[in-house]
């Protein structure tokens, strides 16, 4: 008999339990999939949230032939002869056929080039699964002729739907009498993940002999297990609290904390590669300016752990972790630009000044394209002041120093050139 898991993997939309933000009603991939034209995307989410899960009910959904690799154990020619077969199965005006990639992140980059012709022209429409960030996994052609979507961890209350759902519509256990008792331990093993979770379900009936109630509670399913709860998982809810730890000691400058925690992650098997990415995040984010070197140590880090792996790819990791946490800290990089994003969106697309445009056609030297441009370093200092902004954005602020010796420079310097900064430190005085 197959396994729990397989006896309930749900076929349609309205039998899936999570991600409503992608396929509850009037959400994106939902109104997509109702409207029978899908393009290609790419599902990007820890293990056991649905991914393959939907990918199968898209297919279902659509009636279009569903063609599955997986990049652990297939090779270019695999990649080939699975298009061959989808554009000899089209039919004229027909949806194009689903090619699904499980792990696409394993891909290598001449599998995922053999992609890029098929899923540009619409001989297949690609869904992919990774549980590594995309921008990082996957090249930048492939990524950009597709959409990603994110899949969250199940939270308790998906869990809990779960759980009451197998009870009472599996063949097997709704013949059985179930006693749920406690769920804490259960949730906390599941940690996010539907499959783990029918799997210690299953494991705990099947280890129940037929007659006796099958009793749910923190000591069945720690017993059955026979594992410690707060072992750390790659794969699970774990994995992100870990990493969230130590991103967090090294934003409050505590070195010993963040030591441990990238302990914890190496004893527990973390991807060296990912620990290094989350360093050049936190060296972006929350050292940024006060410090510029700790990105480019963070960087020299990752580098480092992608020549020379476990295990002395430890000792880089942990100089760089000490280096990040005992930095000096400064956002304002990070503000920055999300304060510009927020500007963007809000303002449209406003028009380069002419000044500021490129001219170089004589049309657009006709159009006055760069007329009244000032060349900074034909004056005193390598500075004059003039407008770089849309005129409806005259005089925005969107860079705002923290205070550490290296943007106390730059912020003097400003105040020295701008008008913008000097009035803003009239205001601040009162005058």
């Amino acid at each position: 008999m197959p396994p729990l898991a397989e006896r309930l993997r749900p076929t349609t939309l309205d039998s899936y339990i999570g991600q409503r933000h992608l396929v509850g009603e009037g959400a994106v991939l939902r109104n997509m999939i109702d409207s029978g034209h899908i393009s290609s995307f790419i599902l990007w989410g820890p293990p056991g949230v649905g991914k393959t899960t939907l990918a199968k009910i898209i297919a279902n959904r659509l009636d279009t032939p569903f063609y599955t690799l997986s990049a652990v154990n297939c090779g270019v020619k695999d990649v080939r002869d699975v298009i061959e077969r989808a554009r000899s199965a089209r039919f004229f005006n027909s949806v194009s056929p689903i090619l699904f990639i499980d792990e696409i992140h394993r891909f290598s980059k001449s599998q995922q080039d053999s992609l890029l012709a098929a899923v540009e022209t619409g001989e297949v429409t690609l869904i992919g699964a990774t549980t590594e960030n995309p921008s990082f996994e996957v090249i930048r052609p492939l990524l950009s002729r597709c959409q990603v979507y994110v899949l969250k961890p199940l939270d308790k209350a998906d869990l809990l739907a779960l759980i009451d759902h197998a009870v009472h519509t599996d063949t097997v256990l709704k013949t059985r009498e179930v006693r749920l008792e406690q769920t804490e331990a259960l949730l906390r093993y599941a940690g996010g993940d539907a499959r783990k979770l029918l799997n210690i379900l299953d494991l705990i009936a099947n280890a129940t002999p037929e007659g006796q109630p099958i009793v749910i509670n923190n000591a069945s399913v720690a017993e059955r297990l026979q594992q410690n709860p707060l072992a750390y998982d790659k794969d699970g809810e774990m994995h992100y609290d870990i990493i969230s730890a130590f991103i967090k000691s090294i934003r409050g400058s505590d070195p010993d904390a963040a030591v441990y925690w990238l302990a914890r992650m190496i004893a527990g098997g973390e991807d060296p590669k990912f620990i290094a990415r989350r360093l050049v995040i936190s060296a972006a984010e929350d050292i940024g300016l006060a410090n510029p070197n700790a990105l480019l140590l963070a960087n020299a880090a990752f580098d480092a752990v992608s020549k020379i792996g476990w295990p002395e790819g430890r000792i880089p990791l942990a100089e760089a972790t000490i280096y990040l946490a005992t930095s000096a800290k400064s956002n304002s990089a990070y503000n920055a630009i999300n304060a510009a994003l927020e500007v963007v969106n809000r303002s449209g697309n406003l028009p380069v000044p002419l000044h500021l445009r490129n001219a170089p056609t004589e049309l657009m030297r006709q159009l006055n394209y760069h007329d009244g441009y000032l060349y900074p370093h034909d004056y005193p200092g390598n500075f004059t002041p003039q407008e770089y902004l849309p005129t409806e954005l005259h005089d925005l602020r969107l860079w705002h120093p923290c205070k550490n010796a290296q943007e106390d420079r730059a912020e003097e310097r400003m105040r020295y050139y701008w008008k913008k900064w000097q009035d803003e430190e009239k205001h601040q005085r009162g005058d």
